[in-house]
């Protein structure tokens, strides 16, 4: 598919020149003269709607409210534009205003559409929010006079002063679900300077309708960023990631890819993990590895595993900023609104490396720029349906480079596979040393033993491993549902809430376990309660791989190893120094690294080369994390908590001398 993309706009002679850039020029020169006078914004969207309709395409407004940041239980299970809905009383004082334009493809019948998004903050607008409002205007204007059109055309001037997201969502919140009141909305024009944005009853009329287009093809987000002073030429980052994990279809990466690098001849970036391009000891292992290519190339030429250095560690940032990005389950731009609604769509984000007053360089960057986003619009003009030949799930290593679902799901599954087999074969053990007591006891008091142990629950004694689980999870439960009485308390600090949290979560657990008896009270033995937290891991890694594969691949890289090593630390007394010592430190190590703020903080460390340990940090991850309704949350609580509780439990369960004996035999 992405050959055909490639070959039908490859062949076309782009019709972006420099009058366009030239028009873009003088668009820039409105926008700043209207963002002089401007009050709230307004006049820099009345000047964008005169030139649409100057352009002969329909325009409209929309308005919408910035979305609660406060913590609910039930928003990972809403949609998070719920509350950027206009109030029909419309006595909101804080808004902002979209400014839509459509072009109806002349050889299109309305049923598709291409959308282009340019998000600018309305406050304040930068010298690189001129120039990516002036490269998208540009661009529609140029495509108001296409004939080759099938597919209409949307461009969505997204006023971001409350965020690049907020703004695309609630116009998607808008355009796929139509609010039809039972009376007519009255918006209040004095408030926040929108009394300027109405001439007449027909603009007021037409600001209040909203206008949509067909069902949406792809989108292209793209702004300029800040200008860079060194480089050999200018560059396009792109980002793809959206809510838990969600991707674009590869295609379309490939087609901005090969169009940005072949025939514009931008540089294209991902984003990378910048400790990592700089660490040494990364640098050593490339270099060990390829030399190890090296001879194996010499042995079978046909063996090319000899990567070079840079591109070694350059593939490694990148996969792992990849995955943490997707684990993290946050967009990494206005694009996560877009897969929300099925919609393949990726943001680009041009660095120029020309000064702002040369004008002859600012005009070849928007004619590269504007000829990039044509031919990404003529190919996906010319697809007669929706993404769907390539991929959907795969990490990145490399712009044009990436690692498929049939690659990474072999490693996941091999953690994943020994898990059960581990949990029988414990449940199991658990019953041998059973017989093994009572065979030890000796004749006299073989009866009597037994039948204690019969009165205990016999071969039901799991029940009780199952029960010490089930109060874990309603703790952790629990744990999950604090931050909303917490945020109830008035300008509490980020530490301050994080003590707050981490108090009210030890007292709940010792009320639930003075309520319901602790695990070491209970008599249920280790290995039950290590195969139950091993049958619980599997269950939620299991589940987490359905809606996040990147969460339970990370998941699974910390847990898995310390559920597999964990043992009680007084079983180790029969054990020779090296051995004992080697388990003791690999338990409090995994211990350690599993417990989720010291994961968080690795992560955090790993992606951004800060390593300062701030106890209101966790705070703030966490609140990030709900704010976007990521399902990491979810799992950091409802999965990866309990099982770190259990292996605790483990690791300090006192041991009977009977069953430290019987592993001496």
């Amino acid at each position: 598919m992405v050959s055909f993309l490639i070959t039908t706009q490859g062949s076309a002679t782009p019709l972006f020149s420099t009058e366009d850039a030239i028009e873009a020029n003088r668009f820039m020169k409105g926008i700043e003269a209207a963002d002089g006078d401007s009050i709230g914004g307004i006049d820099i969207a009345k000047f964008i709607a005169k030139q649409i309709e100057e352009l002969g395409a329909e325009v409209c407004y929309h308005k919408f409210l910035p979305h609660s940041k406060r913590f609910h239980p039930l928003k990972f299970f809403t949609s998070m534009s719920n509350d950027m809905a206009i109030q029909p009383n419309g006595t909101d004082t804080n808004f902002g205003i979209n400014t839509v334009g459509i072009i109806r493809a002349p050889r299109g019948d309305g049923k598709e559409a291409i959308v282009l998004v340019t998000p600018y903050n309305s406050q304040r607008v930068h010298s690189n929010e001129l120039l990516s409002l002036a490269l998208g205007f540009s661009v529609f204007s140029l495509l108001s006079r296409a004939a080759w059109l099938s597919k209409d055309i949307v461009w969505l001037s997204a006023d971001s002063q409350f965020g690049e997201y907020a703004a695309v969502s609630a116009w998607l919140n808008q355009y796929h679900n139509p609010v039809f009141p039972s009376h007519s909305v009255i918006l209040d024009t004095k408030i926040h300077g929108a009394d300027h944005i109405y001439d007449g009853n027909a603009e007021k009329a037409e600001f209040e309708a909203f206008k949509r287009a067909g069902t949406m093809a792809a989108a292209l987000i793209f702004k300029v960023g800040e200008t860079r002073r060194y480089g050999d030429r200018d560059s396009v980052t792109m980002y793809a990631e959206a809510s838990n994990g969600q991707m674009p279809n590869l295609d379309l990466l490939n087609v901005v890819h090969y169009l940005a690098v072949h025939r514009q001849g931008f540089r294209v970036n991902i984003a990378a993990f910048s400790s990592l391009l700089s660490s040494a000891w990364l640098r050593v292992i490339a270099d060990f590895f390829h030399t190890l290519g090296t001879v194996l190339r010499k042995i079978n030429p046909d063996w090319k595993l000899d990567i070079a250095v840079p591109d070694y560690v350059e593939g490694t940032a990148n996969l792992a900023s990849s995955i943490y990005k997707q684990a993290m389950g946050v967009p990494t731009g206005s694009h996560g609104a877009f897969r929300d609604y099925q919609v393949d769509a990726v943001s680009l984000e041009f660095t120029p490396t020309f000064n702002v007053r040369n004008e002859n360089a600012k005009s070849l960057f928007l004619l590269r720029g504007g000829r990039l986003v044509e031919g990404v619009v003529h190919s996906v003009n010319n697809l007669l349906e929706k993404f769907h030949q390539s991929f959907f799930l795969y990490f990145l290593t490399a712009p044009s480079k990436f690692i498929s679902v049939g690659v990474y799901m072999i490693p996941f599954a091999l953690l994943l596979a020994p898990l059960p087999i581990v949990a029988a074969a414990l449940a199991d053990g658990s019953k041998t040393m059973k017989k093994l007591a009572e065979k030890s006891i000796g004749d006299s008091k073989a009866n009597g033993s037994a039948d204690f142990l019969q009165s205990k629950g016999g071969s039901w004694k799991w029940l009780q491993a199952a029960k010490v689980l089930l109060v874990i999870q309603l703790w952790a439960v629990l744990v999950s549902l604090l931050p909303y009485y917490i945020t109830q308390i008035p300008d509490a600090t980020p530490i301050q809430s994080s003590v707050i949290w981490a108090m009210l979560s030890i007292v709940v657990l010792i009320a639930l376990y003075v309520m319901s008896g602790s695990p070491n009270s209970a008599g249920v033995e280790w290995k039950l309660l290590k195969a139950t937290m091993i049958t619980s891991i599997s269950i939620g890694l299991g589940l987490m791989s359905i809606i996040n594969f990147a969460t339970a691949q990370l998941g699974a890289l910390i847990m898995i190893p310390m559920c597999l090593f964990s043992r009680p630390l007084k079983a180790r007394s029969g054990m020779n120094f090296l051995p004992r010592t080697v388990l003791l430190a690999s338990n409090i190590t995994l211990a350690v690294v599993g417990f989720p703020p010291a994961a968080l903080l690795i992560m955090k460390g790993l992606s951004k080369g800060s390593w300062t340990v701030d106890i209101g940090e966790f705070w703030v991850c966490m609140e990030f994390l709900w704010e976007w309704s990521s399902a990491t949350y979810l799992y950091l609580f409802l999965v990866h908590l309990p099982c770190w509780l259990l292996c605790i439990h483990v690791l300090l369960h006192p041991c009977s001398q009977s069953e430290s004996k019987m592993k001496q035999e």
